[in-house]
């Protein structure tokens, strides 16, 4: 099954997932971002390059990429999925990674089920959701693009009529991610994006005003890595200073160069950053 999509069937949902890396390896579940804007094709080009350490699985979480559309899209569903994925792999343990929006999802598996996991990595995400309170105020302190405001309310309110309104919601934010702006690169990415407004609309209406794990975080004592980047407008670095002043076991990096993705804007910084990290906390093998 190794590198291979296939559609497996977990909860009563059929996932489309891809597992790169050697059979008996320690296992790597990487969550996408973006709940309703996200696929496997982002965590899948940021931790694959790890393929030679790990067994590396990526999906398509219900309701989001070529997935089925089985609600609940809660926090509780999917990271009750990630673990089901693990059980699939056959591991009792696995390393968890996330990025925005897939960081909320690690952070809520690895409190929901602490003794599955071995280490953590974390990119650009929250503890809460108070975080668009601080997003909001970027947004409207910048200069960069015209914003229109009762778009961008909808996006984050959770009320986008369809998968074609939310590519265009999301084409009209893309242009507030990067530290450096690319219009080519970002317009790239919004054409090779699956957009799913039942489950996005989901994450703002119901798993948003209720997200908060600052109070389960310092129960959680796997090693975990924090990345953010120094612009990032949406998760800025203090909401990643918080998570690594609760976690027991953090460390806290800043990418100075990057906004939203420092696997993309400092992609050969970040990954050996990782590496480093893993090698080091979960492998524990000294870094050649």
């Amino acid at each position: 099954m190794t590198g291979e999509t296939q559609v497996v069937e977990i909860n009563g949902c059929r996932l489309r997932v891809q597992v790169t890396g050697p059979a008996g390896a320690p296992v790597l579940i990487a969550h996408h971002g973006g709940g309703g804007i996200g696929s496997l094709a982002e965590p899948r080009a940021t931790f694959g390059l790890l393929a030679d350490l790990f067994r590396v699985v990526v999906y398509d979480a219900r309701g989001c990429g070529e997935s089925d559309a089985v609600p609940p899209y809660s926090h509780a569903q999917w990271a009750a999925d990630l673990d089901a994925v693990r059980a699939w792999t056959g591991a009792e343990q696995v390393v968890v990674a996330g990025g925005s929006y897939g960081g909320f999802i690690a952070m809520e598996y690895a409190v929901a089920y602490p003794d599955r996991v071995l280490g953590m990595v974390l990119r650009d995400t929250a503890a809460d959701g108070s975080n668009l309170q601080l997003a909001f105020a970027n947004a409207r302190a910048q200069t960069r693009v015209a914003i229109d405001w009762d778009h961008f309310d909808r996006y984050w309110s959770g009320r986008v009529d369809s998968d074609d309104q939310l590519k265009q919601y999301w084409g009209e934010l893309i242009p507030l991610y990067d530290q450096e702006y690319d219009p080519v690169r970002s317009a790239a990415a919004v054409e090779a994006g699956i957009y799913r407004h039942e489950a996005h609309n989901w994450c703002f209406q119901h798993n948003w005003p209720v997200y908060d794990l600052k109070d389960a975080l310092p129960a959680v004592t796997c090693p975990t890595l924090v990345t953010v980047g120094r612009s990032d407008w949406v998760t800025p670095v203090s909401c990643s200073e918080t998570i690594a002043t609760l976690l027991p076991n953090a460390e806290l990096v800043v990418f100075e160069h990057s906004g939203h993705s420092p696997q993309v804007e400092q992609a050969a910084e970040f990954q050996a950053t990782v590496r480093e990290f893993l090698q080091r906390t979960v492998l524990r093998a000294p870094t050649p």
